[in-house]
């Protein structure tokens, strides 16, 4: 039996990793997938700073390599390249100019991931699977956090159409990087702050067959910090 050609590092419970994953099975790409957290030894291995995901590509133009591609952004780039359909790039038709896309991923990136992991959802899950705070002790010791959120979640909203996914009716790279995110949010009680149209825009992500693919091992379904591998 042929081994799948890409080999994914990463925990399911990494919003990066799984933006990756989403997008590899939503254009029918066979991956094997090396659970590990960030600044494992096995991450260190595959990134020179012990962070997810990288892609180890075994095969080029028909000869066996094992060339590891790091960054979801370039990863994000390569995927379309080698497989262009069904694409998750936008048109002009879809926003002014197409490089909106790689604005937004950018965006979500830069500011999404501390506002809402490293100020909220990670603070929260492990305050609140320790046991010794209330959740008034904990909403206090995350206001400063909580205050970043609303504002990313807002300028988010403001960012995205009115309908649909983030630009509309076509899915793109957008909603592959920003959904994992809230999908995290949507797990804690801060998940409060999600507007009506962020939830709308997440049912339908929902209903993906690539998002029912990578959910196992994530908070959105209750699974918890994996231990260091």
């Amino acid at each position: 039996m042929t081994s799948p050609p890409y080999t994914v590092i990463g925990t399911p419970f990494s919003t990066f990793t799984r933006s990756i994953t989403l997008a590899l099975h939503y254009k029918g790409l066979a991956f094997n997938q090396v659970r590990v957290v960030p600044h494992s030894d096995t991450a260190y291995e595959h990134h020179p700073f012990g962070f997810l995901p990288t892609l180890v590509i075994h095969e080029i133009d028909g000869k066996p390599v094992d060339l590891k591609l790091r960054e979801s952004q370039a990863i994000a780039r390569y995927i379309d390249r080698v497989a262009p359909e069904p694409s998750l790039c936008i048109s002009d038709g879809d926003a002014p100019i197409p490089e909106r896309m790689w604005e937004f991923v950018s965006f979500v990136a830069g500011y999404g991931f501390p506002a809402v992991e490293k100020g909220v959802v990670k603070p929260r899950v492990a305050a609140t699977d320790e046991g010794k705070l209330t959740d008034t002790e904990i909403r206090q010791n995350i206001v400063a956090g909580v205050e970043q959120l609303r504002k990313f979640l807002i300028n988010t909203e403001n960012a995205m159409s009115p309908d649909g996914y983030v630009f509309g009716e076509k899915l793109s790279w957008a909603d592959f990087f920003l959904y994992p995110l809230l999908a995290d949010l949507r797990a804690i009680t801060e998940g409060e702050l999600l507007s009506d149209r962020l939830r709308q825009r997440m049912s339908e992500m929902d209903k993906l067959d690539a998002v029912k693919a990578t959910s196992a091992g994530t908070l959105s379904v209750g699974a918890r910090p994996p231990e260091r591998l």
